[in-house]
């Protein structure tokens, strides 16, 4: 299986359970399309990775994944600055936010994609707070300008749902997934 993802998270979580795969990161245009809600893009954007990494290997089947976090309806990316990532922090401070992810199979004609919402709910944060989480780096290639698994975790008063899917990969789903196509999980020796 290829992973069609440079994301580390999504290594270290299918890593986690066992499966077995390559990793070719997809490069595609991930703009929005006008009026395009939020389960439509994140699923649109899991099946054009898995898609563009299987026309280069066809015989392959492909693993493609997108994780958004979504508030009041809007999604919020990955941030382009510091600025940006104090300003969605500061936006989620004290609020509920959902984190929506899809993951697609596609090998050949078959292509199969779910998503998955899990709802965060933060606590309220100073902006010395915000300040200094941002000045760890860590927010700069995480959707919403957090790692939950990280220092992030601080940040986060309760989730409701997959640990996993605000991690980057909802596992459970994904393992479901994976048995359609028979790979399995819980390896211990390479095949």
């Amino acid at each position: 299986m290829i992973l069609a993802s440079g994301s580390p998270r999504r290594r270290e979580l299918l890593q986690q359970i066992g499966v077995y795969f390559s990793v070719q990161p997809a490069d595609i245009d991930e703009s929005p399309l006008a009026d395009e809600n939020a389960v439509a893009y994140v699923e649109r954007m899991a099946l054009e990775k898995a898609r563009v990494v299987a026309q280069q290997n066809p015989d392959e089947l492909v693993l493609g994944s997108d994780t958004s976090v979504i508030l009041n309806g809007g999604i919020l990316g990955k941030p382009v600055s510091k600025g940006e990532a104090r300003e969605t922090l500061g936006r989620l401070s004290g609020q509920t936010h959902e984190v929506l992810s899809a993951v697609a199979l596609v090998r050949g004609a078959t292509e199969r994609v779910i998503s998955i919402a899990t709802k965060v709910r933060f606590r309220v944060l100073s902006d010395d707070e915000i300040r200094r989480y941002v000045d760890t780096g860590e927010p700069e290639d995480k959707a919403g300008s957090y790692g939950i698994q990280g220092k992030g975790a601080i940040l986060v008063a309760g989730i409701e749902g997959s640990y996993s899917n605000v991690v980057g990969l909802p596992l459970t789903e994904t393992a479901a997934l994976l048995n359609e196509f028979d790979v399995p999980v819980w390896q211990t020796e390479e095949a």
